[in-house]
């Protein structure tokens, strides 16, 4: 039988009885067709999974009480931040999806030299909280209890002067890079930059490599944005992660 679970921002703790956010209340009464009596999977991000018993049901809510809580180990040992240039609408939703299901630790939006997508400050702000909603839907249907971290988004030259800092293996995703994924050095976590619809520029390419980014190239075909950075992924899982 399939385990459903929920994504609560709140604080969760056993023998607790509360009344559900109204949006997760909606989703398992209306959609899911929950009822009374009916149990369901709780988590907010902490790397538990909580047990919990639908006590009362109304219209549009529910109060439930927290049986048990679990520890769940799914998160892989493979640390890597996919820094990603803004793609249009469904597209970085796409990548939010995917990439959080493949194990992503961190996603950092960048805005590169030719990133067609432009946010304001108050446009951003609503993206990020859209993005943080992505994350957690994909985080209920994979099983993973840790959400992974979303950043505000960053023109790429202030992001690479954190990256730089953290001291992480940087890998450029470039048709043209040093590197296959055999010839990679030994490495436990990373950053990964993948570039807009038109690609890196050459100013991005300068930026990158004076960060210390490696190129990396994945064969001869030219990857889009929403592929490439997912395809990386999942031959870096395989090559270092949890699919090894």
């Amino acid at each position: 039988m399939r385990t459903i679970r929920s994504h609560i921002d709140a604080e969760l703790v056993e023998g607790q009885t509360f009344t559900l956010p109204e949006a997760a209340a909606t989703h398992l009464l209306r959609v899911l067709r929950l009822g009374l009596g009916d149990s369901v999977s709780l988590f907010n991000g902490d790397g538990f999974d909580y047990s919990a018993t639908l006590t009362s049901v109304a219209k549009r809510s529910a109060e439930v009480r927290i049986d048990s809580k679990q520890e769940v180990a799914h998160e892989s040992p493979l640390q890597v931040t996919l820094a990603q240039a803004l793609a249009r609408g469904e597209k970085m939703d796409w990548v939010l999806q995917k990439a959080t299901e493949l194990g992503v630790a961190r996603i950092a939006p960048v805005i590169t030299e030719r990133t067609e997508v432009r946010l304001d400050a108050e446009r951003a702000d609503r993206r990020l909280q859209h993005w943080r909603g992505v994350v957690a839907s994909a985080c209920e249907q994979c099983g993973r209890a840790r959400l992974p971290q979303i950043d505000e988004p960053l023109q790429l030259h202030a992001f690479l002067a954190k990256a730089k800092a953290a001291g992480h293996l940087l890998l450029a995703l470039d048709p043209e890079g040093d590197h296959s994924l055999a010839s990679l050095p030994a490495f436990d976590s990373l950053t990964l930059v993948i570039g807009p619809e038109g690609g890196l520029s050459p100013r991005d390419l300068d930026q990158l490599r004076a960060a210390g980014a490696q190129g990396l190239r994945l064969g001869p075909r030219i990857l889009r944005t929403e592929t490439a950075g997912i395809a990386a992924l999942a031959a870096l899982q395989a090559l270092r992660g949890d699919w090894a």
